[in-house]
């Protein structure tokens, strides 16, 4: 099975102590034990991007590219199409930021329905399970 890792995962890795830094690091031990298919997408690398340079941690950037790059089999991309199907989630649905619509969208444009994620946002999304 495959498995979509949010960029929450490799920010817990690399960031302060916090209860879900432990956590990121067991749940991705267990799918990489596993055999599980692990993927992400260009929007978590761009998350990383967006949330170092936004509070002045660059240092921060490179330790969690490589935190998910390093257990990725594959970094999905975001075309038009998950961008307008994003779009039709945000519309149509609350309490689901346009940056977790995208994943959900990538997720729905290859099959994937786990995502290992700390946003429980996810946990409303029929068909969707969240590993946490």
């Amino acid at each position: 099975m495959t498995v979509l890792v949010d960029s929450n995962v490799p920010m817990y890795l690399v960031g302060a102590d916090h209860p879900n830094k432990e956590r990121a690091q067991q749940r991705l031990e267990e799918l990489i034990t596993s055999d599980e298919r692990i993927v992400t997408d260009v929007e978590v690398l761009q998350e990383i991007l967006h949330r170092y340079t936004a509070i002045d941690r660059s240092d921060a950037i490179q330790p969690a590219f490589s935190a998910i790059l390093d257990v990725a089999d594959e970094v999905l991309p975001v075309t038009l199409r998950e961008a307008e199907e994003a779009k039709e989630i945000v519309l149509g649905r609350h309490g689901l930021l346009a940056r977790d619509a995208l994943h959900l969208a990538v997720m729905r444009s290859y099959g994937i329905d786990r995502i290992v994620s700390f946003d429980t946002a996810f946990d409303e999304v029929p068909g969707v399970e969240r590993i946490g």
